[in-house]
């Protein structure tokens, strides 16, 4: 049986077409399934929609946060709920076209056990969060060694994969990098993005950085290597100067330097507090990670 995993963030619009064009497309290819929609704390009657289609067929489940708590814990909450032998996620915007589920399922019945939705384009997205992304996923492939360039949450897993993820026990884990990271014989399929049917993104300029940085800091330590480059520069550069300042010392040419002075400390004095500030957010995580708190809470289930 194939799982499907459904994250859902005020997406009262899109529950009842996705349900209808993914089933139908599933039935079509005699494939058995069943969808699992995850309410993550909407206010717009998402789950009044899951409800509803939920009651009218049995292979509809939906489970339905008490908050929200973010599209990586919907997606874990997914994974605990699925009772297939193999697990897809796609978007409930069905900016991830369905048809591909059925490429991947045939994919992993030929024995792959990680198939990864590729992008073959980013669709209609602006110069800005397009930069944005690039540079988001140049990070993540330095620091882990994982081509992600044209990654996304649109996957299919075998069950052996899916078990594994669930067997991490840290709350702030990145289901796009981590699904690759474990490994397993994979494979990968291209799609083209969509446009959304219905409603607008959820994802604002701010949402995408806070996103970036959490799942980041999450999964990498690359952030506090660049404080220990900083530090290098820093010290490459006090030496120069400083033998340059003995020089004109012993040559008698030595001038006040104030100017130059004040420079130096604010940037020395930035360096730092950016160092601190990337020191910092690591120990938030450390502090998040400590405290041993849930990915979610339930509040109703189907």
């Amino acid at each position: 049986m194939l799982s499907v995993i459904i994250p859902a963030y005020n997406e009262k619009l899109n529950i009842e077409h996705s349900y209808q064009r993914i089933s139908d497309i599933l039935s079509s290819q005699n494939i058995d399934f069943e969808i699992i929609y995850i309410d993550d704390g909407s206010t717009d009657g998402t789950w009044t929609q899951i409800s509803s289609i939920s009651g009218a067929d049995s292979t509809i489940h939906g489970v339905r946060f008490s908050r929200n708590f973010g599209k990586e814990a919907a997606i874990f909450a997914g994974l605990e709920k699925a009772e297939g032998e193999c697990v897809a996620v796609i978007d409930c915007d069905l900016q991830h076209p369905p048809e591909k589920l059925v490429d991947m399922f045939r994919l992993w019945e030929a024995g792959f056990e990680v198939i990864e939705g590729v992008k073959s384009d980013r669709g209609n997205e602006s110069l800005i969060h397009g930069a944005f992304a690039k540079l988001f996923y140049k990070i993540i492939n330095t620091a882990s060694d994982i081509d992600m360039e044209r990654a996304s949450d649109f996957k299919l897993l075998d069950r052996k994969a899916v078990n594994v993820l669930l067997n991490m026990k840290e709350k702030n884990a990145f289901f796009r990098a981590l699904s690759s990271w474990v490994g397993f014989s994979t494979t990968s399929v291209e799609f083209e993005v969509e446009e959304r049917i219905s409603g607008e993104s959820k994802w604002s300029s701010w949402a995408l950085m806070k996103y970036a940085v959490n799942n980041i800091t999450s999964f990498s330590s690359a952030p506090m290597q660049i404080v220990t480059f900083l530090g290098v520069i820093m010290l490459i550069i006090s030496v120069v100067l400083g033998m340059n300042s003995l020089i004109q010392k012993i040559n008698g040419t030595a001038l006040g330097g104030f100017t130059t002075v004040i420079i130096i400390e604010l940037f020395v004095g930035s360096i730092i507090m950016i160092s601190l500030g990337v020191i910092g957010i690591y120990i938030s995580k450390i502090y998040e990670e400590v405290k041993a708190r849930p990915r979610f809470i339930i509040t109703d289930e189907l």
